[in-house]
């Protein structure tokens, strides 16, 4: 097994090493992730939205256990490496952030990130410093390990209200700094603030797509020099938006054509099929 985990580790740090972008889609759960498996990706990545909708809470409301269990859960899906949206590594300081590191290397993960939302709405992103502080514990953490591991910080400003491009580089370039691997500035929804934070940093970048009135794809986003596509909560969302429709037509109508739009079940079948004996 860790021979295994050792190749998907390895895999994963090659797609950020070689020429291209490469997309990571989010699953929520063993099922989707074979399903994006089955389509060809080479890596997956958890969705702590994702995941929170799943078992009917917020986003934010999930525990450190159960996060993890649902990255075992992930990691043995399929053969490909995963990497986990840790959200701010369940604690705030930087000590909380190394123990969450080293509890999710357990896992069998070839990555995580870490990102700089409090979970607070009222102050909602970590003072620099700490951020800094947060990062670095957590690339010690990583340094430590016996194995291979893939950290990817984030820089959630313009996901919560703060539209500042220029402490978002800021933060990005500490964090390279303090030795992470992969950037992240989630909500970027110009091709030129996503050029701009590319060209500002020389570790691979990560960027989210599948937020209303992204049209660019991905030439536009390799010519930008982004290197790791992601999609976050989209396909999560898009799932239960369909839910949501089906309910509404369901309640108030008394009909059910949604179903017109629904996968055949032999064709779901079949995916998972291919999983039985494994």
């Amino acid at each position: 097994m860790t021979r295994k985990q050792d190749r998907k580790r390895d895999s994963f740090r090659a797609l950020h090493e070689r020429d291209g972008a490469f997309i990571i889609p989010n699953p929520w759960d063993t099922g989707t992730a074979r399903i994006l498996a089955s389509a060809g990706f080479e890596a997956l990545a958890t969705t702590s939205a994702g995941l929170a909708f799943s078992l009917g809470v917020p986003e934010g409301r999930v525990s450190r256990e159960q996060a993890l269990a649902h990255c075992r859960d992930i990691v043995a899906a399929t053969d490909l490496p995963v990497s986990a949206d840790l959200e701010k590594g369940f604690g705030d300081t930087p000590e909380d952030v190394a123990e969450t590191i080293r509890a999710a290397a357990e896992t069998g993960l070839a990555g995580c990130s870490i990102e700089d939302y409090t979970g607070r709405h009222s102050d909602p992103i970590f003072e620099f410093d700490l951020a800094v502080e947060r990062i670095t514990a957590a690339v010690e953490a990583c340094r430590k390990l016996p194995h291979d591991f893939v950290l990817t910080a984030r820089a959630e400003n313009f996901l919560h209200g703060r539209q500042d491009l220029d402490d978002t580089i800021k933060r990005l370039q500490a964090f390279e700094a303090a030795g992470a691997d992969v950037l992240y500035a989630p909500g970027l929804r110009d091709l030129e603030s996503i050029r701009t934070v590319c060209a500002a940093v020389g570790k691979p970048v990560n960027v989210v797509m599948g937020l209303p009135g992204a049209t660019f794809g991905v030439p536009d986003l390799v010519e930008a020099g982004v290197k790791r596509i992601s999609v976050g909560s989209a396909l999560a969302r898009l799932a239960y938006g369909a839910v949501v429709e089906a309910a509404k037509e369901m309640a108030a109508q008394g009909t059910f054509r949604f179903a017109d739009g629904a996968i055949g079940f032999k064709a779901l079948e079949d995916i998972f099929a291919a999983y039985e004996d494994t």
